[in-house]
C-alpha cells in the first residue's frame, strides 16, 4: 500500500484527501473552512492540519502532496519539496497572486506538521511545458515579455495528463499514438491539444482568465477593450480585474455563474440563458476546430469536469455540427446515466468522444509518489 496525503490549501480553506495510490483509492477525505476567520475551523493552516492528521490516525505516508497552481517556466514535472522549492514557489507569486501564496502556506504547515515525511509540489502549469514557442509566446514586444515572463502557461495541467492517459487506457491503444482534445468543462474550463502525451497547445494563458466561457470569468476577448472600458466607463484596474473575472462569463450573460440555472432557464424558454449557451458552446467549437488544426486531426475527444461529465445536452450542444469532421455524439449513449469512463460516439465513427471522471488529487498522488522514489 503506496499512501500518500494529498493538500489543496486556499487562502482560508484546506482540501486533503488520504490517498492509496496503488487501489487508486481515497481512503479519508474532507474540507477545512475559513481557516483564520472568527468561528471558523482552525485558527491556521498548520492547527488545520494538524486536527486532519490527529483524525486520520497514524499511517506511514509515502509522500504529501501538494497542488501548486503556478510553476511558471522554471517547473516542467512534480518535484520534491526543499526551502529553494518554496522560495520559487514564493517568487511566483507574482503571476498568481490568489493561489500560490495560499498554495505556499499549506505546505509550509504541512512540513511543520510532517517533518520527516517528503512534500512533493505537484502544479497546474507543468503538463503545459512542452508546448512549442508558437503556442505559448504571445505576439507583444519581446523585451517587455521575457522581463515579466508574459506567455502562456495553462492550467488544470494535471486532469488534463489523467484524462488523457485514462482515454488510452479505455481504448486500449499506447498514449504515444492518441492525437486527443481534453474538454475540462466546469465553473473553470479550458481545452487541451495532445499529442501522443503531450501538450502542444490549451486555451488558458498567463493566468486562467484566458479561453473558453466561464462561470464567472469572461475567457477570449479583444483587449482593446479594456483601455475603451478605461476611457469611457472610467473603470480603473481593480474594476476591470473584478468584471473579467467576477462579473463575466454565464454570470456576466445571465446573472447566474451556476451552469445548472443557466440550463433551467434555457430549458424554460428564456432567451437570454439560451444565447449565453449558444455562446458558450460556439467557443468550445472554436478551439475544438483549432486544435483539429494544430494536431492534424484527432483521435479521441474527451469530457471531464462537473458540466462535462453530468450534462448530456451540453455535451451534445458543444460538438453540434462537426459530424461532417468525424465527430459524432450517439444520443442514447450520450443519455446514458452512467459515472463510469464510456464512449458516446458510434463505435465506427472515426472520432472517439468519450466521458471520463478526472480525478486530480489520483493524480497528484501519483506524480508525489513517483517523485519521491526517483
Amino acid at each position: 500500500m503506496t499512501l500518500v496525503f494529498v493538500v489543496n490549501s486556499g487562502s482560508s480553506s484546506l482540501k486533503y484527501q488520504l490517498v492509496d495510490v496503488d487501489a487508486e483509492e481515497a481512503l479519508e477525505s474532507g474540507t477545512i473552512e475559513r481557516i483564520g476567520e472568527p468561528g471558523g475551523d482552525a485558527p491556521d493552516h498548520e492547527a488545520a492540519l494538524r486536527g486532519v492528521l490527529e483524525g486520520i490516525g497514524e499511517r506511514d505516508l509515502a509522500a504529501v502532496g501538494h497542488r501548486v497552481v503556478h510553476g511558471g517556466s522554471r517547473f516542467r514535472a512534480a518535484v520534491v519539496v526543499d526551502d529553494g522549492v518554496e522560495r520559487a514557489i514564493n517568487e511566483l507569486s507574482a503571476l498568481a497572486p490568489l493561489h500560490n501564496p495560499a498554495n505556499l502556506a499549506g505546505i509550509r504547515a504541512a512540513r511543520g506538521a510532517l517533518p520527516g515525511t517528503p512534500h512533493v509540489a505537484v502544479f497546474d502549469t507543468a503538463f503545459h511545458q512542452t508546448m512549442p514557442r508558437a503556442a505559448y509566446r504571445y505576439a507583444i514586444d519581446r523585451e517587455v515579455a521575457d522581463r515579466h515572463r508574459i506567455r502562456r502557461y495553462g492550467f488544470h495541467g494535471t486532469s488534463h495528463k489523467f484524462v488523457s492517459e485514462r482515454a488510452a487506457a479505455f481504448l486500449g491503444r499506447p498514449l504515444g499514438e492518441l492525437r486527443q482534445i481534453v474538454l475540462h468543462l466546469g465553473n473553470g474550463a479550458s481545452a487541451c491539444a495532445i499529442d501522443r502525451g503531450s501538450s502542444v497547445d490549451t486555451s488558458m494563458g498567463m493566468t486562467p482568465l484566458e479561453g473558453l466561457v466561464m462561470g464567472t470569468r469572461s475567457g477570449d476577448l479583444d483587449p482593446a477593450i479594456l483601455p475603451h472600458l478605461g476611457r469611457v466607463a472610467a473603470l480603473g484596474l481593480p474594476e476591470l480585474d473584478t468584471l473579467l473575472n467576477r462579473r463575466s462569463g454565464l454570470a456576466g450573460l445571465t446573472g447566474s455563474g451556476d451552469m445548472r440555472d443557466v440550463l433551467s432557464k434555457a430549458q424554460s424558454g428564456d432567451d437570454t440563458a439560451e444565447e449565453a449557451l449558444e455562446v458558450w458552446a460556439h467557443r468550445i467549437r472554436h478551439y475544438v476546430g483549432a486544435y483539429l488544426a494544430v494536431l492534424g486531426g484527432v483521435d479521441a475527444i474527451s469530457f471531464t469536469a462537473g458540466v462535462g461529465e453530468n450534462t448530456p445536452a451540453l455535451r451534445a450542444r458543444a460538438l453540434a455540427g462537426l459530424e461532417a469532421l468525424g465527430i459524432v455524439v450517439d444520443r442514447v449513449r450520450n443519455g446514458a446515466d452512467s459515472r463510469a469512463v464510456r464512449r458516446i460516439s458510434p463505435d465506427d465513427s472515426p472520432t472517439a468522444v468519450l466521458v471520463i471522471p478526472t480525478n486530480e488529487e489520483l493524480e497528484i498522488a501519483r506524480q508525489s509518489a513517483a517523485a519521491v522514489a526517483d
